[in-house]
């Protein structure tokens, strides 16, 4: 027995758990990614196929072809969108500007008039049950959304961890507008601690799913687990054709708690991962591949399993939501409560990552293009860790570059 820290966003408690043998190298599977707008398969930065809606092949990592971003960036708070937000977790901008948010203690979706700031009540998301880090989470807009008008949604219920679908009717009433439930995907594990959470639909119009290991450590590293993974879904729900592993969801493993998606120009897949006690990390996805946990954390060299791209101590991150603008990764941190730059040139760094509003916002959670160089920035300090100010919590605009 060894004894281990866990960390729960800032919090330490000791805990001890059995060291297994550290596993063989990942097996390195291909994934054949459908993708409903046509083209066909490209090459990614590992060789395996990655979707493409134009046919058009992805550079390779590093290649040429791929501009690097300037070393040092700049970040300018353009404006104060909304204020007063309670627990804000998901953020999925709507056609037109304006902007949905989920609240993860009240289990509500609200809609931010984008120009003015003012909340529109959707309605409360039935089945949530809020408790630690588990509640109303992440969310994201069908890509069909134009014409289902269906909002996605992760949380925690009085079981498991679920994807829902609910329609949005924005002819009803406020606090009426979101139709019953449909549960898409059930059975991921539960926690008072790392739920994972954070949803999107990629570039080939599958559904990524970030899910932690609720605690249970050896959750990660069994395939059959749905806990410490990425998953890749249909929008219905089933494993997605292509995925590494026959008839799984399981896209990648060895995840701790994942809390970040985002693709870059070339469609290849970043997440943010909350560490344990030495390293955070945003790491480059690449289908069927291991990431470590629990027997490695931060850059191991040699050890078999996937190094992340950047690493941090556990104080200057924990982070949560990561969106790609400039030709950069932008990670947002809680405990942290600053905004990284993690510039890029293939799936590598091409300088060091650079910090920005260290501290003066105060806890950060989700970030998300806005489009070219614009970002939507959510603060995360009425979720009971944070030292919540007179009109938090708040969505920023930012332009980054």
């Amino acid at each position: 027995m060894t004894g281990r820290t866990r960390r729960v966003e800032g919090t330490v408690i000791v805990q001890r758990r059995a060291v297994p043998a550290v596993l063989a190298a990942a097996l390195l599977l291909t994934a054949g990614c459908s993708s409903d707008g046509g083209g066909g398969d490209a090459s990614g930065a590992d060789g395996s196929a990655t979707p493409t809606r134009s046919g058009a092949p992805s550079s390779p990592a590093g290649s040429p072809a791929e501009q690097t971003p300037p070393a040092k960036g700049s970040v300018e708070v353009v404006r104060t969108v909304a204020t007063g937000l309670k627990s804000p977790w998901g953020l999925a901008p709507l056609p037109g500007g304006d902007l949905l948010v989920s609240s993860r203690d009240e289990a509500t979706v609200v809609r931010i008039d984008e120009k003015t700031g003012d909340p529109t009540e959707l309605g409360e998301v039935p089945g949530v049950s809020a408790s630690g880090e588990g509640g109303l989470l992440g969310i994201a807009l069908s890509p069909d959304y134009a014409s289902d008008h269906m909002v996605y949604a992760y949380f925690t219920s009085a079981s498991d961890n679920r994807i829902v679908r609910m329609r949005y009717d924005e002819k009803k009433p406020a606090g009426e507008q979101l139709g019953a439930p449909d549960t898409v995907f059930r059975g991921i594990p539960k926690g008072v601690i790392h739920n994972g959470g954070r949803i999107a639909f990629g570039p080939d119009k599958m559904l990524y799913a970030g899910t932690g290991e609720s605690g249970d450590t050896g959750l990660s590293q069994d395939r059959k687990s749905l806990g410490g993974k990425i998953l890749r879904l249909t929008p219905d729900g089933e494993p997605a054709p292509g995925n590494p592993f026959p008839d799984s969801p399981v896209y990648s493993y060895g995840h701790r708690n994942v809390q970040g998606l985002a693709w870059d120009g070339k469609q290849r897949l970043f997440a943010s991962e909350f560490g344990q006690d030495t390293w955070d990390e945003l790491n480059a996805i690449r289908p069927g591949d291991n990431y470590g946990w629990p027997e490695a954390e931060g850059k191991e060299g040699g050890s078999g399993f996937q190094d992340p791209v950047a690493q941090w101590s556990t104080d200057e991150a924990s982070p949560s939501g990561v969106a790609y603008a400039e030709g950069s990764v932008w990670m947002a941190g809680l405990r942290g409560e600053r905004l990284w730059r993690i510039p890029l040139k293939g799936t590598e760094t091409s300088a060091d990552p650079q910090a920005f509003l260290e501290g003066e916002y105060g806890r950060l959670r989700t970030v998300a293009s806005a489009g070219g160089d614009r970002l939507w920035l959510v603060t995360s300090n009425t979720d009971g860790r944070g030292d919540a100010k007179g009109n938090d919590d708040r969505v920023l605009e930012l332009r980054v570059k």
